[in-house]
């Protein structure tokens, strides 16, 4: 993992598959005085060639990158999904993957699986706002992130 930004030893940590945020932070000798936490997910579990840019306070967190970005981006960090060239595909993504979206927790992750659990696969992105707990907001933020393939 590259661990960067509002941390004591900034650069490259070795951590065993399965590792989550809080832990590389960690093995960068923690936080800074005037890192932002608040806008990381730190129990999130990582891949292997991940960088985690750690905000520093003031700093906008920019939303976590899909995994399916193929680890050019960072949880937390300076690209989203569409900036890595990869959408969140919400016919076949998991609850992590999910998660990995901005302001989608696993409440409203499992409300979309569940969504597609009952009435089959999306036909079009538009149709994530009949998910309950998707307002018109969170819809806008969200369109640019997710796909509808296959299914």
């Amino acid at each position: 993992m590259h661990v960067a930004g509002a941390v004591q030893k900034p650069g490259v940590v070795a951590l065993p598959e399965g590792s989550r945020v809080f832990q590389a932070i960690d093995a960068a000798g923690g936080a800074a005085s005037n890192a932002e936490l608040n806008g990381l997910n730190l129990a999130e579990v990582l891949s292997d060639g991940v960088k985690i840019h750690v905000p520093k306070v003031g700093e906008v967190p920019q939303p976590p990158p899909s995994p399916l970005a193929g680890g050019s981006g960072s949880p937390g960090a300076t690209a989203g999904p569409a900036a890595g060239g990869a959408k969140v595909n919400i016919n076949t993504a998991s609850l992590e993957e999910l998660g990995t979206l901005p302001r989608v927790g696993p409440v409203t992750a499992q409300g979309i699986i569940d969504w597609r659990k009952e009435h089959g696969p999306f036909a079009s992105v538009e149709e994530l706002d009949a998910v309950d707990g998707i307002g018109p907001k969170l819809m806008e933020s969200l369109k640019e992130l997710v796909t509808v393939q296959g299914g």
